[in-house]
C-alpha cells in the first residue's frame, strides 16, 4: 500500500479508526479486524484512550505487540476518560501518556495527539509538556484534532525554537462534510502538517449501505444512534445516489469513490477508516486505487455543490 509522512512516520494511505472497539465490537473481533487490517498492508492504528471506555487501546495492545517495530501507533487525550481524567493540562498530559502507555502495552507512541482545544488551558503549557515527553523518548510525534485554523495557527505562534510541534491534525472530511476545507486544509498545506480525515464515509452514508427507498441495515449506527439517524433525509440520501451513479459508471464503488477522493487531496496523509469486520477493512484498504481526474474531480464539485443537509460529527472522533 502507498505511504505517505505525518512528521518522521511513514504511515498507509488508509488508516484503522479504532473507535469501534470495545463498544461495537468485542475482544475477538477486534483481533479479526486488526490481522485483516495488518494482512492488507494497513500500518496506521489510530485510537483514543476514550474509545470503548479505554477497551480499544486495552485490545489493541497485545494484538500490536508481537509487531510493534512495523506499525504506526496513534492515540489521543484530553476527552473525559472520567470527571477527573481529562483536559490538557501539563500534570495530565504526564498521567494520561503513562496510561495509554500502560494499556497499549509499548513504550512509546508514536503519534499523540490532542483529542480537543482545552479552553482552560494555554496551548504553549500543553506544547511544554508534549515536548518534555518527546525528549523523553514516550512519544515520537504530536498532533491535534478538532481543531480550527485560528487553533492551529496560535499553536504555531507559541512553539518554543527546536521544539515539538504539532505535526498533523485529525478533523472531520468526507464528500459530504466539507468544511475543513474553508480554512483547515488550506493552513495544513501552507505549513506542511499531515491532515488526517475521519468520518470518511460521512457516518456511512458513503459505504453502499443506505439507498433511498430501502430500509437501512438492521443494527447499522445511522439506525442504532439518533444523531446519526437524522442524516438520513432525502437531500443527503438524493446525493449519495448522484455520487453512486457516477462511480458506477466508472466502475467503482461508492465506498471507492469516497476514499480515493480523500487520498487526492494533497494534505491527507491517511485516510482514518473505521471496520467492526475483517471484510470491511480489506474493503476500506483496497479502495484508494482510484486516480480520479481533474474533470472528474469538478463534476464532484458540481454533484456536492450547493446546499445540503449537514451530516453531523461527534465530540469523539
Amino acid at each position: 500500500m502507498e505511504k505517505r509522512r505525518i512528521g518522521s512516520l511513514e504511515v498507509s494511505v488508509v488508516g484503522l479508526g479504532c473507535n469501534n472497539f470495545g463498544s461495537r465490537v468485542d475482544a475477538d473481533t477486534t483481533a479479526k479486524v486488526v490481522e485483516a487490517a495488518l494482512d492488507a498492508g494497513i500500518n496506521f492504528f489510530d485510537t483514543a484512550d476514550i474509545y470503548g471506555g479505554t477497551k480499544s487501546e486495552e485490545f489493541l495492545g497485545p494484538l500490536l505487540k508481537p509487531r510493534r517495530n512495523e506499525v504506526v501507533i496513534a492515540t489521543k487525550f484530553g476527552m473525559p476518560v472520567d470527571e477527573r481524567r481529562r483536559g490538557a493540562k501539563p500534570d495530565y498530559v504526564r498521567r494520561a501518556v503513562e496510561d495509554s502507555l500502560r494499556r497499549l502495552q509499548t513504550d512509546r507512541i508514536d503519534l499523540y495527539q490532542l483529542h480537543q482545544p482545552d479552553p482552560e488551558t494555554p496551548i504553549e503549557d500543553t506544547l511544554g509538556a508534549l515536548d518534555d515527553l518527546v525528549r523523553a523518548g514516550k512519544v515520537h510525534e504530536i498532533g491535534c484534532s478538532n481543531f480550527s485554523a485560528e487553533q492551529i495557527r496560535e499553536a504555531e505562534a507559541v512553539v518554543q525554537k527546536g521544539a515539538a510541534r504539532f505535526v498533523s491534525v485529525q478533523n472531520e472530511y468526507s464528500l459530504l462534510r466539507r468544511d475543513a476545507e474553508r480554512d483547515v486544509l488550506p493552513e495544513c498545506e501552507r505549513r506542511g502538517i499531515a491532515f488526517l480525515p475521519y468520518f470518511p464515509l460521512a457516518s456511512g452514508l458513503l459505504s453502499g449501505k443506505y439507498r433511498r427507498g430501502q430500509a437501512p441495515p438492521a443494527g447499522s449506527r445511522l439506525v442504532a444512534w439518533e444523531r446519526f439517524r437524522k442524516v438520513l433525509t432525502d437531500q443527503n440520501l438524493d446525493t449519495v445516489e448522484s455520487l453512486l451513479q457516477f462511480a458506477t459508471a466508472r466502475r467503482h464503488t461508492l465506498l471507492e469513490l469516497a476514499i480515493s477522493w480523500l487520498a487526492m487531496r494533497p494534505a491527507v496523509a491517511s485516510v482514518i477508516a473505521g471496520a467492526t469486520q475483517p471484510g470491511q477493512v480489506k474493503s476500506n484498504a483496497a479502495a484508494a486505487g482510484w486516480r480520479l481526474s481533474a474533470a472528474e474531480l469538478a463534476a464532484l464539485d458540481a454533484i456536492v455543490a450547493g446546499p445540503r443537509e449537514a451530516v453531523p460529527g461527534r465530540a469523539a472522533s
